[in-house]
């Protein structure tokens, strides 16, 4: 992610948006559509303010987030990730680049999968019969905030 001062701008403002679904998630179980909706919308500024030619990188980009909502939709299908979730993760992939999308869905899988245990830890220890219900948003925003935060302090990168 690289680019001028507008481009950080707004990779700011989708770190704000991520902490924003995050907070919903853990608090209502739910990421709003008009989140997702602003992720998404705000990412052909992202490519104008980087100089993304409309063929064929913003095209791309397009199709690696069609491809990603495709994927998690049939998970959504299946019952296994919620409806905010799959926008919020097609969004963000309009933002990432190929091998940044795959570094933030490692981390996001890492990240929900400690998750998750810990949800079942705390659902075992308080003898709680409500199925659980895992606030995904969080292991999404933490994979997206590692990947946007790579160029700042890494610098092996």
């Amino acid at each position: 992610m690289t680019g001028g001062l507008f481009s950080h701008i707004l990779v700011v403002a989708l770190g704000g948006l991520m902490l924003l679904a995050a907070f919903t998630d853990v608090r209502r179980r739910q990421i709003d559509n008009w989140l997702n909706g602003a992720i998404a919308l705000l990412a052909p500024l992202f490519w104008w303010a980087n100089g993304y030619a409309l063929w064929p990188d913003m095209a791309i980009q397009f199709g690696i987030a069609l491809a990603v909502f495709g994927v998690f939709a049939g998970l959504f299908a299946i019952g296994a990730m919620g409806g905010g979730d799959v926008k919020m993760l097609g969004a963000l992939a309009l933002w990432l680049p190929l091998d940044e999308l795959f570094t933030m869905l490692f981390v996001m899988a890492i990240g929900g999968g400690v998750l998750t245990a810990t949800m079942l830890i705390y659902h075992k220890l308080r003898k709680l019969q409500t199925n659980i219900e895992v606030p995904y948003g969080v292991a999404i925003a933490a994979g997206g905030f590692w990947v946007m935060t790579q160029p700042y302090l890494n610098h092996f990168a």
